[in-house]
Parts: C-alpha cells; sequence; structure tokens
C-alpha cells in the first residue's frame, strides 16, 4: 500500500470546489483500492487545504496513473504531493 498526502497550492480552495464532484466520482470508480481518503483541514477545521488517503498496490505505476488521472491534479491544485510505502498494522 501506498500513503499519499496532497498539499494544495494556497488561494486554490476555488480550485478544489469546482473539481471536488469530479474528484470523489474518480476516486470511486476505483472501489476497494482507495482504502481511506479525504480531505486536510486548516487549523479552524473547516477549510480543505489537501488531500491524504491509503491507496492499496504493490504497483507504483497503477498509483502513479491514479494519480495522473484525479480531476485535482489534472486541474493544477496541488502544491506538493507525497508518496510513501504504508503497510496497515492496526485495527
Amino acid at each position: 500500500m501506498f500513503m499519499v498526502q496532497c498539499k494544495d497550492k494556497p488561494g486554490h480552495l476555488q480550485t478544489r470546489l469546482d473539481n471536488r464532484a469530479a474528484h470523489l466520482e474518480y476516486a470511486k470508480g476505483f472501489g476497494a483500492k482507495v482504502v481511506i481518503g479525504g480531505p486536510l483541514l486548516s487549523d479552524d477545521g473547516q477549510t480543505m487545504i489537501g488531500s491524504a488517503f491509503v491507496f492499496d498496490t504493490d504497483d507504483r505505476a497503477e498509483l502513479d496513473a491514479f494519480l495522473a488521472g484525479d480531476p485535482y491534479g489534472k486541474a493544477g491544485l496541488f502544491e506538493s504531493v507525497t508518496v510513501t510505502r504504508y503497510r496497515k498494522v492496526l485495527p
């Protein structure tokens, strides 16, 4: 598995909002491959500032293809994307 953390470019909340429905529909199309996912929030607990998710694959190319097709990425939303191998232990 891989853990992915994507941080939005400053001032791009509207880009996120404009592409949110397409992003969610796209992610749902990968079914159980997306183990968990959701927005990163600012300190106010409300404002979305990025995304984090766990993607279930041993194939980095499959994850890269997922990222390349994501409407958020295509819209240029992200300032940075960090990908780290991940192993679930709990629960």
